[in-house]
């Protein structure tokens, strides 16, 4: 333990005798460690807002969309057909245990008019299980009921965005609204949901029953069925889409060669997608900004290096006097973890800092991992070992006679 206390001692007076070059040499590391923590909290701020911005979707949300991906192995995409009626939405949510809620999802857009102000808008027609799937709570007011939907009500529920640009201040429920032209009594409003993946503003909608929707403003030929369901648990997703896969076909009367003239897709399935693309960027980004770990690392060879030839006489005195081969390896393998280290947690101070900075300027989401710092640190300090080695066996095998008579 004496001896080890002894040679960190004597490398930090050699590492202190030369301030600017141990300074210099470290910049290396200070850089690379820092970059590194920087894009990995992009990388991981980046998926920690998919995630996040996944999970407005609902709770085990599964969507569902006429038509297949493909027909007779040609590529035709989602909604490519009108295969989907209202009645297999009813099959679904009698004949599937393990769906418990399932919500028409039909789409439009309309101008909307209360006053003299007006705004175009989004229009989505659905049942009250939709904010169940959902998971869209109200902000003031009440849901449209089963009765509503029945009777294909006027009644409407609107996003924080249009409170927003129609009645500022104004207390919207009881209102009246114009949409297409047809008056609308607002019964509640929505808590914000804010932005989707894509960009688009959630709030920025009005929800109706989808028999008012259909019945007073698109007509029964001119819309496309969909349909939004929820699996009783994230564990039961799979079992929910097979029990909705075999009750559209068995309705639809497809052969078992043919191919599904509808198309599911699940939270989970978009989740994993987005994920994988988060990780591919993290590593990209940790991968590169680890070149300069790399850089920094043949940096502390090549000055220690140069300081095993500038000390080449006192290594001859200090083994002349009674030091051990391995203790001069030791003192040089030791300079050269000391340099890396404290690089290392210089370089998490910049990181982090970088990080919170970057978040501030550019409004990038970030996120800092114990494990990124972790891992820095840990890589720095062999970094120094594995760049440190060669010099310091080096300066372990010279001849002290040889060494003495240096100049």
């Amino acid at each position: 333990m004496m001896r080890f206390i002894e040679i960190l001692r004597i490398s930090f007076d050699a590492l202190i005798r030369n301030k600017m070059r141990s300074l210099l040499t470290m910049l290396g590391i200070i850089i690379g460690v820092g970059a590194v923590i920087a894009m990995v909290a992009i990388g991981q701020g980046a998926q920690a807002s998919v995630d996040a911005q996944i999970s407005t979707l609902g709770t085990n949300v599964l969507m569902i969309f006429p038509g297949s991906m493909s027909r007779g192995g040609v590529a035709s995409g989602a909604q490519s057909g009108t295969t989907l009626t209202e009645d297999d939405g009813k099959a679904i949510k009698d004949q599937c245990p393990a769906v418990p809620y399932v919500s028409p999802l039909l789409r439009d857009r309309g101008q909307i008019v209360y006053g003299n102000l007006n705004w175009s808008t989004s229009l989505q027609g659905g049942s009250p299980d939709f904010f169940m799937i959902r998971d869209w709570r109200i902000d003031e007011g009440d849901l449209f009921s089963d009765q509503d939907v029945r009777g294909s009500t006027k009644v409407c529920l609107i996003g924080q965005t249009i409170v927003q640009q129609l009645f500022s201040n104004e207390d919207p429920i009881g209102k009246t609204i114009r949409i297409k032209n047809i008056p609308f009594r607002v019964v509640g409003t929505l808590k914000s949901k804010g932005q989707n993946m894509m960009g688009q503003d959630q709030d920025d909608l009005i929800l109706i029953p989808y028999t008012t929707l259909i019945n007073r403003m698109m007509g029964h030929d001119n819309h496309s069925w969909g349909y939004i369901a929820s699996a009783a648990s994230k564990a039961q997703i799979p079992e929910a889409q097979q029990q909705i896969t075999d009750i559209l076909r068995s309705r639809h009367k497809l052969n078992p060669m043919d191919d599904n003239d509808f198309t599911i897709r699940s939270q989970t399935e978009i989740a994993e997608a987005s994920s994988q693309t988060s990780k591919i960027m993290t590593t990209l980004l940790g991968s590169i900004a680890s070149v300069s770990l790399i850089v920094g690392g043949i940096g502390i060879m090549n000055i220690m290096l140069v300081s095993v030839t500038e000390r080449t006489r006192e290594i001859g005195i200090r083994m002349s006097i009674g030091a051990r081969r391995r203790d001069i390896l030791g003192q040089f393998l030791m300079e050269a973890i000391v340099l890396s280290l404290l690089g290392g947690f210089i370089g998490v101070l910049l990181g982090i800092g970088g990080s919170n900075l970057i978040s501030s300027l550019a409004g990038w989401p970030t996120f800092i991992s114990t494990n990124s710092i972790f891992l820095s640190v840990i890589f720095s300090m062999v970094i120094g070992v594995a760049f440190g080695f060669y010099p310091a066996r080096k300066a372990s095998s010279l001849n002290p006679i040889e060494a003495l008579r240096y100049e």
